[in-house]
């Protein structure tokens, strides 16, 4: 009898061993770099050009599904260093300490560089003056007042707008009074359009591409002309003054991929980067890591298309 159970037994086990195992080979099957579905979280200040590089590749690749879930950059880091998000867009590279934490783990992130972008500055219609020193601002973040700014808006404490101006203006806390935010970069252009004398800090890709409910709103500021601290002449975050490395609000956009394997993350990763999301960028207003290329046809002679 105790023969038969470990024969028994043996059988069962075998059999969800096999079981198991084909779960796992079934799970596998379902995502490639090019198929599957995929939660991507993302800088909120940068949602509108994900949303166009996502639309693009699920466009172009039917089974493929990524879900974009927009959070504050602190949210974002967190979800990504307690492993709640595999895949992330942010505006910064992950530091030593982060890096040692996924050594711990080992786990090791593809990171990659996609895009130049800029936080804008900007102030209501009623406002004639376009230009302002960063330094006005960051003596404002640093709490001294100025006349020529009422406040600051920010879409959120816990932004990348907030911790790069903070960065800096050198300074652990912003002011406790003439500093304000909100949850969006919509409701800050709102709120600015709204109110004079206030200074708004923006993603730039907000403002180039604005949703069909904001059109009229971007109507109705300005976005201004800023001074670097050791520079004479004004510059626009336009995409020839990134390209110079003019303009002083500039910053860089990652993508970084935890799956550990040639998923979805991946495949998105190197649309990104490769020649259609690069297309993308330069449409959208920002600065391409690589300027696509263009082939030119010569002719010989006038071809009238009309005939």
């Amino acid at each position: 009898m105790l023969k038969y159970s470990r024969v028994f037994g043996l059988v069962v086990f075998v059999f969800l061993f096999a079981m198991c195992n084909q779960k796992s080979k079934n799970e596998s099957e379902k995502e490639t770099i090019l198929k599957g579905s995929i939660a991507i979280t993302v800088d909120e200040t940068v949602k509108p050009i994900v949303d166009d590089q996502v639309a693009v590749f699920e466009g172009t690749y039917y089974d493929a599904k990524i879900a974009v879930k927009p959070k504050s950059e602190a949210e974002v880091i967190n979800d990504l260093l307690n492993q709640k998000a595999k895949v992330v867009i942010t505006t910064r590279d992950l530091t030593k300490a982060e890096l040692q934490g996924f050594e711990k783990s080992k786990i090791k992130p593809r990171v990659t560089r996609f895009a130049t972008d800029a936080i804008a500055l900007i102030s209501n219609k009623n406002n004639n003056d376009t230009l302002i020193a960063l330094k006005t601002v960051i003596d404002f973040m640093q709490g001294k007042a100025d006349p020529r700014i009422k406040g600051l808006v920010f879409d959120n404490p816990n932004s990348s707008t907030v911790r790069y101006m903070k960065e800096l203006a050198k300074v652990k806390d912003v002011p406790k009074t003439g500093v304000f935010s909100f949850k969006t970069n919509d409701e800050v252009i709102k709120f600015v359009s709204e109110n004079d004398g206030m200074i708004g800090v923006v993603g730039v890709n907000w403002l180039s591409q604005p949703s069909p409910t904001m059109a009229e709103t971007i109507k109705k500021i300005n976005i201004l002309s800023v001074k670097g601290l050791n520079d004479a002449t004004y510059y626009s975050p336009s995409q020839n003054d990134l390209a110079e490395v003019k303009y002083p609000l500039a910053r860089d956009l990652y993508i970084i991929n935890c799956q550990g394997y040639s998923g979805l993350g991946m495949g998105f990763a190197s649309f990104i980067a490769g020649e259609i999301g690069q297309r993308i960028v330069l449409k959208s207003g920002l600065l391409p890591v690589r300027t696509p290329g263009r082939k030119l046809k010569i002719r010989s002679q006038i071809i009238n298309d009309k005939e």
